[in-house]
């Protein structure tokens, strides 16, 4: 459990801070299957640096040979000569520019494509203590930020470096003493970008964690709204969410202070050497040490390379605030499953027979370690037989489904499917043997069709109307406006809980599981409802194991055993008259929750 807790402390607040762009390098990897694209972008990155610094060669050529010469042929021709390169520059620039892009999107859908893939195969536990919208964030805010940068910032800070690098070249071909110059600028702009540039990289971190704060917390209000409104809680609400974009303001205004600081920083140092550096060669020029063409095309290289330096700091700004969002992204890409299958992994026969057995179980849930659910619990049921399980709240019923369902593994003992450990098993392939109706059925944005084929994905249309009219759906499923094609709304909000319990209903019985498992199914249904899936639920159990969690006389009593639950053990079993004449915990329940009448 230890281990859990720092899990959770490393991805949900506290986390270690990289101070240098290590985490990018990871996202290459992403860049590979693409790299003959990755390549063609950086060939017209390349020309359309070399097409930048040609002109400079081509200005002095028309400065000195055409302006000052007077030689009209020689102007002609540094002017077409000048319209190639701008040709160039535009076609190497759009195909550069549709090139990264394109990467760019291409990264961010395999990226978020693979973190997907890792968090839905993450066990339940996982979920219980983080915060969901802090999770999605990362799956949608921080992938967008490393788009951004693989589109524009990377082959922007590529370009600035072969600008700069080439500048330098140029600068030093065509005046070395004012390059000496130039250089002895370079340490003053370096030193602030590294110095100031670690502070933009934590300012960057900080905001990123408190947007990601302000969409969990969204996602929490708008995500309860009945019970917010239910209790009036709207303006209350409405404040914590204004303080928590206020403190998302704040983080991101000292991020955008300090990004700005270290660009003026950085242009102020490399504009005053270029002053500087027009000072000293315009003496050169009036001594005649130097052409007019030369230092108007030693001022562009200076330019050129302020431009770039400049850029660099801007960009390195960018590579910091992509190094947070990568690193958070890889954070959870990093997080071992804890129910996986095992290196051997045993195998089922075609058929389950469905004989389940909990020995000696001990289960805490990861949010609340120091309490056990199920205490030294055992357990065993027949091939074929049907059980209902009752108890109190609390009692640890619908943990035995979590763990027969393998959501969990427990801290002591083990649970048997078919005489083989759970743990033995891949969970994908033990889990088709098996089907859950929970009390609060999860119903997604899509048709009626679609939510029912849930449970079989290769089931034909037929198939899905079968079940349909076996959970005693297919009435109002008919009435539905496009009938199985109806959208039903985020989670099913179209529906009534009675009408969402039977398309669920109807999910477990298409899947024609061996074993099912039915935690308060018929809860939501009304009386002429209830009656008509428990002739379905009839007709389902027949021939499988069933394990039943219901307070419900009728369901209870058809059971063929009955076993009673109390702070995480069995405390007694049997039939109902026999636990009723018996007296007892079940007793005392079904003169609470059962009519008094045909509970005597």
């Amino acid at each position: 459990m230890a281990s859990g807790r720092r899990t959770a402390q490393v991805v949900g607040d506290g986390r270690e801070k990289s101070r240098n762009l290590k985490p990018l390098k990871r996202l290459a990897r992403y860049l590979l299957p693409y790299r003959w694209r990755l390549v063609l972008a950086l060939l017209a990155l390349v020309l359309a640096a070399g097409s930048v610094l040609s002109l400079g060669v081509g200005m002095r050529y028309l400065i000195d040979h055409g302006l000052v010469g007077g030689r009209l042929i020689a102007m002609r021709h540094a002017v077409e000569a000048v319209l190639i390169v701008i040709v160039v520059l535009a076609l190497s620039t759009f195909t550069r520019s549709y090139l990264v892009t394109w990467l760019g999107e291409r990264v961010v859908a395999d990226l978020r494509t693979s973190l997907e893939r890792r968090l839905i195969r993450l066990e339940p536990g996982f979920f219980e203590t983080r915060r969901m919208g802090e999770i999605i964030s990362r799956l949608t805010t921080d992938t967008s930020v490393i788009q951004a940068v693989i589109a524009s910032s990377v082959t922007q800070a590529l370009r600035n470096l072969l600008m700069l690098v080439g500048g330098l070249v140029l600068l030093a071909v065509t005046n070395p003493k004012l390059t000496g110059l130039i250089l002895l600028v370079v340490p003053l702009v370096v030193v602030p970008i590294v110095v100031i540039g670690r502070n933009v990289r934590r300012l960057s971190r900080q905001t990123q964690d408190r947007v990601a704060t302000v969409s969990a917390l969204a996602e929490e209000t708008l995500g309860a709204v009945k019970t917010v409104q239910a209790f009036g809680q709207e303006e209350h609400e409405s404040r914590r969410f204004a303080e928590a974009c206020e403190t998302a303001f704040a983080a991101a205004s000292r991020y955008a202070w300090a990004r700005a600081f270290l660009a003026a920083i950085v242009i102020t140092l490399v504009i005053g050497a270029i002053v500087v550096v027009l000072w000293i060669g315009g003496q050169d020029v009036v001594s005649g040490r130097l052409t007019a063409g030369e230092l108007a095309s030693f001022v562009f290289f200076a330019s050129v390379v302020a431009g770039a330096m400049g850029g660099l700091s801007d960009t390195f700004g960018d590579l910091q605030r992509a190094a947070g969002a990568a690193e958070r992204i890889f954070e959870l890409m990093d997080i071992k499953p804890k129910i996986a299958a095992p290196p051997i992994v045993a195998t089922l026969p075609p058929r389950t027979q469905g004989e389940i057995e909990f020995n000696r179980v001990s289960f805490a849930y990861p949010s609340a370690p120091e309490r056990l659910v199920l205490d030294h619990f055992d357990l065993r049921v027949r091939p074929g037989e049907t059980v209902a399980i009752v108890g109190p709240s609390g009692a640890g019923k619908s943990t035995i489904f979590d763990l027969l369902m393998r959501f969990y593994d427990p801290q002591e003992g083990r649970v048997f499917l078919d005489g083989q450990d759970l743990r033995s098993l891949a969970p994908e392939m033990f889990r088709r043997r098996l089907a859950l109706v929970s009390q609060d059925p999860v119903l997604f944005g899509t048709d009626v069709l679609t939510n029912i084929r849930y449970g079989l994905a290769e089931a034909d249309e037929a198939a899905v109307v079968t079940a349909t009219r076996n959970a005693a759906a297919q009435g109002f499923v008919e009435r539905l406006p496009q009938g199985y094609k109806t959208f039903l709304g985020e989670r099913g909000v179209r529906l009534s809980g009675g009408q969402r319990q039977r398309i669920a209903i109807a999910r477990a019985i298409l899947r024609e599981p061996s074993v099912l498992l039915l935690d308060e199914a018929t809860s939501a249904l009304d009386a002429e409802s209830e009656r008509a899936v428990q002739e379905a639920l009839e007709r389902l159990r027949h021939g499988r194991t069933c394990l039943v969690i219901a307070h419900r006389l009728a369901t209870v009593r058809k059971a063929d055993r009955i076993v009673v639950l109390d702070q995480g053990r069995v405390i007694d079993e049997g039939r109902h008259e026999e636990l009723v004449a018996r007296g007892g915990l079940y007793a005392r329940l079904a003169a609470l929750q059962f009519d008094l009448e045909a509970a005597a």
